[in-house]
């Protein structure tokens, strides 16, 4: 099998596919401000682009949570382009996404960026994560490994 998540912002849906099959649709909330890219630490935006899974953790405050890859090489270019990370936070970010690896996860790009529990609501409220309701997040957390691709759409 090779499973993979989608999520489509505008809609609030993950799905996931095995290979090209849908095999399971979930409801999500997003950051608290949802449309348009993560740019910055902060700004509420839950990031678009490809990502993976670099960790699983059965300690989140918000029950179980999957790391997301953010920041992506794309955005660490960004980022350098405008002057938000220096050289050496590039590449370090892009060293650890060529290996699969936890990118930085505190510059001024923002990081910390889960697929987590905590339930999902009319209001977004999270500050930048994808989150889910407990029992979706369970699913996930226990059919899902570490590198798992995740694409995020606006």
């Amino acid at each position: 099998t090779a499973p993979r998540l989608v999520v489509t912002k505008k809609v609030r849906k993950l799905e996931v596919f095995d290979g090209d099959e849908l095999v399971r649709t979930y409801r999500v909330s997003l950051g608290f401000e949802p449309v348009g890219d993560k740019e910055i630490q902060g700004d509420g935006k839950t990031p678009e682009g490809e990502f993976y899974i670099f960790t699983k953790n059965p300690k989140s405050k918000f029950y179980l949570s999957l790391g997301i890859s953010y920041p992506s090489t794309e955005d660490a270019a960004r980022g350098l382009k405008d002057g938000l990370i220096d050289q050496s936070e590039y590449d370090e970010i892009v060293d650890a996404v060529r290996q699969k690896k936890i990118p930085l996860q505190y510059t001024k790009l923002g990081g910390e960026i889960y697929l987590h529990g905590g339930g999902v609501f009319t209001k977004d409220w999270t500050y930048g994560c994808v989150a889910l309701a407990d029992k979706d997040i369970k699913e996930l957390f226990d059919a899902l490994t570490i590198g798992t691709p995740v694409t995020i759409h606006p």
